[in-house]
């Protein structure tokens, strides 16, 4: 799919994986909406790369509606959408004091990562199936699991029951979603710089990064989002995912 003057959905875009994709989509000419609860970081965002910020809590079906609602109304039917919200604070399942981790931290992460983007996707697949045919598709959506899904460590089984969450549900969602010419895919990252990570000291960083077998650095958002203009410009891509992650294998912890 050419991306030039395409409408876009890039979730989670206010920063991180998310910002870089809103920056190469925009960048190739897409008309770019920010789904984010970072107001701050997410105006500036789009208003860098001429796109718009919207308000939303994707675990919230009224709040998605809204945003598409609103997205729509700006730059027409989107036909590109990215999932990257999502959150990864871990916890091991037995506590230092012997107890059980809350429930609600499990809940949290699977319902903001897992349920959050299936939310996104199944709106906007209902409004994309209604829109006419562009060459011979309709439309592309990506989301974001992780390493994690396959070779979750210690400390992650929350995080990593999401994202295997995400890797499972794509194959059934791009078989339905075929019959309308939407390809789905999934991008699962490695350990990738991001503002989280950023936070960690500078010797930190480059130990995770030398983990990598080659190159062997942390990935870079801007790699994450060529790989997502890879996916939406081939259409043979679909029904897949696909690891970028400098062949690492994640140890237990």
């Amino acid at each position: 799919m050419d991306i030039n003057d395409i409408a876009a959905i890039v979730t989670g875009g206010a920063s991180g994986l998310g910002q870089a994709t809103a920056e190469r989509l925009a960048a190739n000419g897409a008309k770019v909406s920010i789904l984010d609860l970072d107001r701050e970081r997410g105006e500036a965002v789009a208003a860098a790369i001429n796109g718009q910020f919207i308000a939303t809590d994707v675990t919230d079906e009224a709040s998605v509606a809204a945003a598409l609602d609103l997205a729509e109304s700006k730059h027409g039917v989107a036909r590109i959408l990215v999932n990257c919200a999502g959150i990864a604070p871990p916890a091991k399942v037995i506590a230092k004091d012997g107890s059980p981790t809350p429930l609600g931290h499990f809940s949290k992460i699977v319902t903001i990562n897992l349920i959050g983007s299936f939310n996104v996707l199944s709106q906007f697949g209902a409004r994309l199936a209604q829109s006419e045919t562009i060459a011979e598709e309709r439309g592309v959506i990506v989301n974001t699991a992780s390493v994690a899904a396959f070779e979750g460590q210690i400390g992650q089984s929350a995080y990593a029951a999401s994202k295997a969450g995400v890797v499972g549900m794509m194959l059934p969602v791009a078989r339905e979603f075929a019959r309308h010419g939407i390809r789905v895919m999934t991008i699962a990252p490695g350990i990738f710089w991001t503002p989280m990570l950023a936070s960690l000291p500078q010797d930190a960083q480059d130990s995770l990064g030398q983990q990598v077998p080659f190159p062997s650095r942390l990935g870079k958002p801007a790699e994450y989002a060529q790989l997502v203009e890879s996916i939406v410009r081939n259409p043979m891509l679909n029904g897949d995912v696909i690891r970028i992650d400098g062949a690492i294998r994640m140890a237990a912890k």
